[in-house]
């Protein structure tokens, strides 16, 4: 088995392992849907019934509350579960191997480059990417990648730096743009849910 197939792999494990976390996140989801679903339903009968004995003004106004209420309680169950999620991948990069960790830098470092002449900013505890790895990317896309003297506060991943153009590919920040995206689609479901 020459190092390309054991690092596809490898990759390949991380990648089952990563799907497997977001179905179980999916479903975990899905649950908590069932539930609120549940509680919803109740809530609506009871206010029915309030509702015929108070006018249809009333019931207008109290249902409003109740599907915002159950957005919102949604919604917070949807943020634990991000919280959980975005915990858990932050941990397995963390944990992958020296080889798995390496592609994936060096996959981001290709996506980040601008001219392939920039510093590589790395955290203060950082010992993976270093001047070696560096130069085997350098030789194998022509680049001139350096390292960079000096070092910043984060846990994984790197900053591409040229002149005044900074280019922040830290797991934290990686990270943190999915989830962004993630809750603005959670947003817009919750504002979905209170017009319905």
């Amino acid at each position: 088995m020459n190092a390309e197939q054991v690092v596809a792999k490898i990759l390949s494990r991380a990648q089952a392992e990563a799907d497997q976390n977001l179905v179980h996140a999916a479903e975990t989801v899905q649950k908590e849907n069932q539930r609120l679903d549940a509680e919803l339903k109740e809530y609506r009968q009871e206010t029915d019934k309030l509702a015929l004995a108070a006018g249809q003004d009333k019931l207008s106004r109290m249902l409003a509350a109740a599907r915002m209420q159950n957005a919102k309680n949604l919604l917070a169950v949807k943020g634990r579960i991000l919280d959980e999620l975005f915990a858990r991948v932050k941990q397995h990069v963390e944990k992958l191997s020296d080889n798995e960790y390496l592609e994936l830098m060096k996959r981001l470092l290709q996506k980040a480059v601008q001219d392939g002449r920039e510093e590589v900013i790395v955290g203060k505890n950082e010992n993976r990417i270093n001047q070696a790895f560096l130069e085997r990317i350098n030789t194998e896309n022509r680049f001139s990648l350096r390292l960079a003297g000096s070092r910043e506060d984060i846990d994984g991943g790197f900053i591409l730096s040229s002149g005044k153009v900074r280019i922040n590919s830290s797991t934290d920040v990686l990270t943190d743009q999915i989830r962004d995206k993630m809750e603005m689609e959670m947003a817009a479901e919750l504002f979905d849910k209170v017009s319905r």
